[in-house]
């Protein structure tokens, strides 16, 4: 799905404060490919739920880094039988044991974190990507998460010229818990993403 940066403009302007459901409508309807990525991260479950309520089938993309938390995995799991998600599991090609003994979880400011980031993160995703080429990639990016996602919105271009689709970009945690009783669905806090170490910085896959 082609469109310029004009036409995303233009749609972003008009997509604020419609339904997600109707946003998520479109740009499958629009689109060839479509894939919605996920780590299953607090309200996760809310872009799940929303684009398989418009389309079942439709690729979920889980790049796990084997460092997640008991809680997230076990939320992970209840979400896909209780969503019957469509997953599609990508995880680095070194196992977490292998790589807590040479290297361990580098720090920030270490020379290794990025060789880390690309290996548990990076790698996959773009494994991924390259396995399904979606025109339309769905992801749960909000405003205010980061300084680069405030620059984003509604729509926007990934790097590789995929069109990201956030239908919640301008929803806040309110609106979310919200949505998420309303629903009915679970949410889960005990999360670790171990490329990121601060809640306010990327992790490479946005940017």
């Amino acid at each position: 799905m082609a469109l310029s940066l004009e036409e995303i403009q233009n749609l972003n302007r008009q997509f604020k404060g419609i339904p997600p459901e109707e946003i998520i409508s479109w740009a499958i309807g629009h689109g060839k490919k479509s894939v919605v990525t996920t780590n299953f991260r607090p309200y996760e479950v809310a872009i799940l739920h929303a684009v398989t309520e418009v389309n079942k089938s439709t690729p979920v993309i889980w790049c796990d880094t084997g460092y997640n938390t008991p809680n997230t995995y076990k939320h992970a799991e209840e979400l896909i039988s209780r969503l019957g998600l469509n997953v599609k599991l990508y995880v680095p090609k070194q196992t977490s044991a292998h790589r807590d003994a040479v290297m361990g979880i580098p720090q920030i400011d270490d020379p290794r974190h990025k060789e880390f980031t690309e290996q548990v993160k990076l790698e996959p995703f773009r494994r991924a990507m390259e396995e399904h080429q979606p025109d339309v990639w769905f992801t749960n990016l909000r405003k205010g998460q980061t300084t680069h996602r405030d620059s984003l919105d509604v729509l926007s271009l990934s790097k590789d010229g995929v069109l990201k689709v956030s239908p919640f970009y301008h929803w806040s945690d309110t609106q979310l818990d919200a949505y998420l009783n309303t629903h009915k669905l679970p949410n889960e806090h005990k999360y670790f993403d171990p490329t990121k170490v601060l809640e306010n910085r990327e992790c490479g896959l946005h940017t």
